[in-house]
């Protein structure tokens, strides 16, 4: 049975006529056009759908319909900053932290919304929150760079600075 409701996603007020068992994830890529959460698994076990439901990271692939209407806010990738200038994404660049790109977003979303709620972690809290977001193709040490950069645990270099900005095209 379908029925209509309204979400908010990325500070746009939507309406959805779907199956209230539809995953957000389907509704975010079909009929929204995001792009940014993938479908990895359909499980929630690899965190490549992850986006922030009233802050809070969860896995879109397993997220009711109906749930997240009921969230007062969901936030994509798409939403974080549009401009790229949240200090994950700026982090994930100045790592060079992406190889195939597909979990990024998982890791992205997973690590803004642990920040928000610790905002001074330490090396092995970030490992932990990190820990149930799978990258395929194997980026692990230059994610877990980006993720000590975004905290402040770790400065860019100058070497590092230069290419990220010649990949950036500035």
């Amino acid at each position: 049975m379908t029925t209509s409701v309204f979400l908010t996603v990325n500070g746009r007020r939507h309406e959805v006529t779907a199956a209230v068992e539809t995953p957000l994830l389907t509704v975010l890529r079909n009929d929204l056009g995001l792009n940014g959460p993938k479908f990895g698994c359909g499980l929630g076990a690899c965190g490549a759908c992850t986006v922030l439901l009233d802050g809070k990271a969860a896995r879109s692939c397993v997220v009711r319909l109906d749930a997240a209407a009921a969230c007062g806010n969901i936030m994509t990738l798409e939403g974080l900053s549009p401009d790229g200038s949240d200090p994950v994404q700026k982090a994930f660049v100045a790592a060079q932290a992406a190889q195939c790109g597909y979990c990024l977003n998982g890791m992205v979303m997973t690590l803004r919304a642990f920040l928000d709620v610790v905002p001074h972690p330490d090396e092995r809290a970030l490992k932990e929150a990190l820990r149930y977001n799978l990258c395929r193709c194997g980026t692990h040490v230059e994610i877990m760079r980006a993720a000590r950069i975004a905290a402040g645990l770790e400065s860019v270099d100058q070497e590092t600075a230069v290419h990220a900005k010649e990949n950036d095209g500035t």
